[in-house]
């Protein structure tokens, strides 16, 4: 059975189309006009496509630059994402010449929601005005009445924000790379495997050719296992 790893994911393409359509809503007052933002930057969307390639456990770490050139996009800003994941524990860092990261925990115990808190601080999806007490007819005074409770669109975005958080609590990383690798060709992930794995390996190469080793030693050191000990 292959690992469940791809380069898109339904759910996140899915996830967005709905931020999307909750973007292209406007209310219109006398005065002014107020759109509904989708506060999810793309962050949000590169750090999902790179954690895909992490979901293995029993893969090599894969460095941030690595993985932001295997989807061609900015290393530089997707380094500035990693350390966002690593606070949050949702990824490790692993040091040397073929280090990176991996995931902190099994991609089952890792949510989308996690992700998301995780590189965007927990921003509200809509952020309330108060242009309900602003109408020209109020004056400098706006009734009572005008302010009560919630604003009623306030209310709506709350309600929006409650079941996308829901939706996005219950949905992993592992549920979205199910999806995506039942799609995807057989070798697909094995390509894409290889293709980190000779980037590690030509930073080996590097590390030991500056180091003065003879080419035929160049070789990329794996975790060798302990001999078990024997009774005398």
């Amino acid at each position: 059975m292959r690992p469940p790893l791809a380069f898109g994911c339904a759910e996140h393409l899915r996830f967005f189309r709905i931020l999307k359509r909750l973007a292209a809503l406007t209310f219109i007052t006398r005065t002014i006009t107020v759109r509904v933002m989708a506060h999810l930057s793309s962050k949000v969307e590169y750090g999902l496509h790179c954690l895909l390639w992490l979901v293995d456990p029993r893969e090599e770490p894969a460095s941030s630059r690595d993985l932001a050139e295997l989807q061609g996009i900015s290393p530089t800003f997707v380094a500035k994402i990693f350390p966002k994941l690593e606070k949050a524990r949702i990824v490790v860092a692993v040091g040397g010449v073929r280090g990176g990261y991996r995931l902190a925990r099994p991609a089952g115990e890792i949510s989308v929601l996690d992700v998301v808190d995780a590189i965007e601080g927990g921003k509200p999806l809509f952020e309330c005005q108060e242009i309900r007490g602003r109408c020209a007819v109020f004056g400098d005074k706006p009734p009572s009445w005008s302010t009560n409770g919630v604003c009623a669109i306030h209310a709506v975005m709350l309600r929006a924000e409650q079941s996308m958080r829901a939706e996005l609590a219950r949905t992993s990383l592992q549920d979205i790379a199910r999806t995506v690798g039942r799609k995807s060709p057989a070798d697909f992930g094995r390509e894409v495997r290889g293709w980190l794995s000779g980037r590690a390996n030509a930073r080996t190469e590097v590390r030991l050719a500056s180091l003065g080793a003879p080419a035929e030693k160049r070789i990329a050191p794996r975790a060798i296992p302990k001999k078990r000990r024997t009774d005398k």
